[in-house]
């Protein structure tokens, strides 16, 4: 087997790893760090990491790394509109740099010498034509990314921006689910109060909402406590 062969290999291997990761039932935080450690493997990068954009969208901050370098892992976050990593966000395009020492946009050059990093590759993250965040490989020497390795980390970064989406949603349908059923048990305990007490509508709420602040609970407790007493000691 030649060695354009082996790489050959090694990619689809890859990818198929990462296909396997998005659809497992893993946490989001560790599907992302198989992704880039996967990502760094296959490009023999010095540190791969992923980044998310913030909820304003004006900050990129890291979700993932396979680099143990407290410096890089503790650096701050980086504005979208003043690094290299943000302008790939904003042009929705992959971004390479020759040597991030060299470049007044990046952001951390210590953190870059410390490091011993050299040539970066930046893929904004894509959903639906909207970038939410980036994945970025260094090397630790100068390095001209080839077409076909920006395929690659494209193809890769679609993965995780596939799975941060599906995993965004799954949080969004249960965070519904999870109030509509709070709704239900609160109207439901209203009625408790309305039927045995003698309460508008407007003054149960009011009850539950003033026993939610001073005992420090939720609504849902509340409501649950007053359903369980009624349950308990049928009128």
């Amino acid at each position: 087997m030649t060695k354009t062969s082996r790489t050959l290999k090694k990619e689809i291997e890859t990818l198929g790893k990462v296909s396997s990761t998005i659809v497992s039932e893993m946490y989001l935080e560790d599907i992302l760090k198989i992704i880039v450690a996967m990502t760094a493997e296959v490009m023999g990068s010095k540190i791969c990491s992923l980044m998310l954009l913030n909820e304003k969208g004006d900050e990129l901050q890291l979700a993932a790394t396979q680099s143990l370098s407290k410096d890089y892992l503790n650096k701050a976050n980086v504005k979208v509109g003043q690094s290299i990593s943000g302008r790939a966000v904003s042009e929705k395009k992959p971004i390479t740099i020759l040597d991030v020492k060299k470049d007044p946009k990046y952001m951390f050059p210590e953190i870059a010498k410390k490091e011993k990093l050299c040539s970066m590759l930046a893929i904004p993250l894509m959903v639906k034509g909207k970038a939410i965040g980036v994945l970025n490989c260094y090397t630790s020497k100068k390095h001209k990314f080839t077409s076909r390795e920006i395929k690659l980390v494209s193809a890769v970064g679609n993965q995780a921006a596939i799975a941060i989406h599906n995993r965004k949603l799954m949080e969004e349908k249960e965070s519904l689910t999870s109030k509509l059923e709070e709704r239900k048990l609160v109207e439901r305990a209203k009625g408790i109060l309305m039927k045995k007490e003698g309460l508008s509508e407007e003054e149960s709420y009011r009850k539950m909402q003033k026993q939610s602040m001073d005992n420090r609970r939720s609504m849902k407790e509340i409501a649950e406590t007053l359903i369980s007493a009624q349950i308990v000691t049928p009128q």
